[in-house]
């Protein structure tokens, strides 16, 4: 039985402004209508006997990779939280050391969660190939085969042949300049590095042992006394902190001489910038992928998506315009590598745009800040059924709070009461509060606060549901 292990971290900035630190594209519907990518990755896995998905993610992600997962059915599917990023060598490392302290010692398939696969029967077949030469104590990479120069991607060289779709590697290579990327294409011996992967959970700590002992260190440290929180796993943070940065690919698969490759031909794409969600994507006559309240005019190859507004287009060709409720990015289709310039300068300025959507996601629903002034700030919020926000209070603001739709559960101070439809209540500076929906519907209400200081960071959490310690 294989365990899947799906690596949900990365920020995804080249998708800005989609794709934000809190709410990266993994978690995002960009070739689905139902469905993220994170989704995607593991119902695509339905039809081989496996285990219930392993998730690497990052501690501020964990509730809605819960929640997604939750959508699925895997109401308690086991995640590590990384408290900062190590690249995949040492989260590839977490999951393995957590396996096999279990006393098993399974097939680790790891896939990274933002990857778009349109032929699953082809990627079933590559993995069911894959699976006798893991058995066999190799290292399986899997490499997809190219259909065009890229150089956006590292390749491998294919060496001996095992069969029609496996081979040992040749060897690793950089990204490519075009030219040499079309040399590559044209040998027909190079396949694009996917990042997907199929070895034994104690093999691969072998290998890691063996030429990076100073990460398996590191992560053997930070697995030591693991706290368990829900279903989530805390590892000690300064001790992963204190761990070397690397890649499976430099740390181990470049290294090992038990690399093998299978090959992949299943319609694959990292959809690593807003010109490779274009390429996948379904186009009309002229080229042009739409989404969205969207009226074009002599308009051509172009990516427009639209959340909230009317976009309308005049006469212009291979752009990128991606329109949110708080931003809108215009960019030449050739240029999108460009977009995380925007985001750093975005962070460098301060600004929370490179952070946060105007809706943002909690454990216990979603809120929109739809106004705000010198002195107040309103918000939209929902919570879902049978969820509850913190005991909380704040120092600088009170709240007024009216309810749209559902039924909400009040604790203001020493009451304890019931809000419904149309109705309102109001929470003053300093007064202990929580609220909670019992009811078996979205409890939808507006919130409007008022005082001198309305930031996220005055909200004093005396209890909380989530485990929630520090103000989110």
């Amino acid at each position: 039985m294989l365990q899947p292990v799906i690596m949900a971290g990365g920020s995804g900035s080249r998708l800005w402004p989609l794709s934000r630190q809190l709410n990266p594209k993994q978690f995002l519907r960009l070739t689905d209508n139902t469905h993220s990518l994170l989704q995607q990755t593991i119902s695509r896995l339905e039809g081989i006997e496996k285990g219930e998905p392993l998730l690497i993610c990052n501690e501020e992600h964990r509730f809605l990779a819960a929640e997604q997962l939750r959508q699925l059915g895997y109401e308690n599917a086991a995640m590590i939280l990384e408290p900062v990023g190590r690249n995949t060598a040492p989260a590839i490392a977490l999951a393995a050391l957590k396996l096999v302290a279990t006393g098993e010692d399974p097939l680790m398939l790891v896939l990274a969660a933002d990857h778009l696969i349109e032929n699953t029967a082809a990627f079933h077949q590559s993995i069911k190939e894959a699976i006798p030469l893991a058995e066999q104590g190799k290292l399986v990479t899997f490499g997809i085969v190219p259909t065009h120069p890229e150089t956006g991607y590292g390749y491998i060289q294919q060496g001996d042949a095992l069969s029609d779709i496996a081979f040992t590697v040749g060897r690793f290579v950089e990204k490519p300049g075009l030219e040499l990327a079309r040399e590559y294409l044209d040998s027909g011996q190079y396949y694009w590095n996917s990042g997907m992967f199929l070895f034994r959970a104690q093999r691969y700590l072998d290998e890691l042992k063996l030429h990076r002992p100073d990460i398996l260190q590191a992560c053997q440290q930070a697995m030591q006394n693991p706290v368990q929180d829900l279903h989530f796993t805390r590892i000690d943070a300064d001790a992963f902190a204190a761990c070397p940065e690397d890649s499976i690919d430099y740390a181990v698969m470049e290294q090992t001489a038990d690399a093998t490759m299978v090959t992949l031909d299943a319609g694959w794409s990292d959809i690593g910038s807003w010109s490779a969600l274009w390429e996948v994507s379904d186009k009309d006559e002229l080229g042009n992928s739409l989404q969205g309240d969207v009226i074009t005019q002599n308009t051509h190859n172009t990516l427009v998506r639209s959340e909230n507004r009317l976009v309308a287009t005049v006469g212009v060709d291979d752009l990128v315009i991606i329109e949110t409720k708080d931003a809108l990015l215009v960019a030449r289709k050739d240029r999108v590598q460009d977009v995380k310039k925007i985001v750093e300068a975005i962070k460098a300025d301060g600004r929370h745009e490179y952070a946060n959507h105007r809706e943002v996601y909690r454990p216990w629903g979603l809120y929109d800040s739809i106004a705000d002034g010198q002195r107040y700030q309103v918000k939209c919020i929902t919570v879902k059924p049978g969820a509850k926000l913190s005991v909380q209070m704040h120092h600088h603001r009170a709240e007024h709070w009216i309810v749209v739709s559902g039924t909400a559960q009040v604790t203001n101070g020493d009451n304890t009461y019931l809000v419904t439809e149309n109705q309102s209540t109001y929470i003053p500076v300093g007064q202990v509060h929580s609220l909670e929906n019992p009811g078996v519907i979205d409890l939808e209400l507006i919130e409007v606060q008022s005082g001198s200081y309305l930031g996220e960071d005055d909200i004093v959490r005396l209890e909380d549901k989530y485990g929630r310690a520090e103000p989110h």
